[in-house]
């Protein structure tokens, strides 16, 4: 995702290949909610279909994630990814040496999807979409900012998902970590909701626009997505969510953002990112 300042009324849509969308399985998805509401001032509106409950947040009347029940999965925080076919991109994972969890199912009207996890084991959500097309906010306080891959053995991660979704990687000139980028994404937000990306980046590095997420290093054996999400004050997140029960992993801080690393009080972890600006 790129920062947007400001987006026209219009539906925000994903090409195939960009994260779209992070929902939170959960043990009591009300009890979620009223975390995540007093957190990010989410307010929620109950979905709850034939697959189970499912809760869909917003932030200022837009939609920016979801928690749901959490079936078979552990509570965490998932990040979903656009396809154009839900049906063959779950082929595709199998194809290249990942695990479809939960076959395709459609979701009511909002689409089709399907759970699978990557040869590392790291779990992502497959989403088609039909009515609902994914977040509608992003990288603003209270909105999802940004979602991480960790992982060990990063030379099988580029394979898998370069096969999978045309995922190319970058090394960005400031070092860290490594860009995902989906060729022509910025493009499509330019023609889309943020007609003005080209020129407010034209100091950034080459391929910036594209970039839809980040890859990083894990421990030998470890594999997961990390979902971040934007806050005014990382302080006073980290303050509040302590107060609502959750526990704090670890803080942060580097030239651009104040980060902290939370476990909700179900057990899902997530991060919360203040940015500070570009510092030299």
């Amino acid at each position: 995702m790129t920062q947007t300042p400001s987006e026209p009324a219009q539906w925000r849509t994903y090409p195939h290949g960009v994260p779209c969308w992070v929902e939170s399985p959960q043990p009591d998805p009300g009890a979620a909610a009223g975390f995540y509401s007093e957190l990010f001032g989410w307010t929620f509106t109950d979905q709850t279909g034939s697959t189970g409950t499912y809760l869909v947040a917003a932030l200022d009347g837009r939609d920016v994630a979801a928690v749901c029940a959490a079936a078979n999965l552990p509570p965490a925080w998932m990040t979903c990814i656009a396809t154009t076919d839900a049906d063959q991109t779950a082929a595709a994972v199998t194809a290249a040496g990942g695990t479809v969890l939960t076959a395709p199912f459609d979701a009511g009207s909002s689409g089709r999807a399907a759970v699978c996890a990557d040869p590392a084991g790291a779990v992502f959500r497959l989403w088609q979409a039909v009515g609902h097309p994914g977040a509608q906010v992003v990288n603003h306080p209270g909105s999802w900012n940004f979602s991480h891959l960790h992982a060990a053995d990063q030379d099988q991660e580029r394979q898998f998902y370069s096969a999978v979704f045309g995922w190319v990687f970058t090394e960005p000139p400031f070092g860290g970590w490594t860009w995902i980028q989906v060729p022509g994404y910025g493009d499509h937000l330019a023609a889309t909701v943020d007609p003005d990306i080209h020129q407010r980046q034209a100091h950034a590095p080459a391929g910036f626009a594209d970039v839809v997420g980040g890859l990083m290093p894990a421990e030998e054996g470890q594999a997961y997505w990390q979902v971040t999400f934007s806050v005014a004050d990382r302080d006073a997140a980290v303050a509040t969510a302590g107060k609502l029960g959750a526990t704090v992993l670890g803080e942060s801080e580097n030239r651009f953002t104040k980060l902290a690393d939370l476990r909700d009080p179900q057990g899902a972890q997530f991060t919360v990112s203040q940015f500070l600006g570009v510092r030299s």
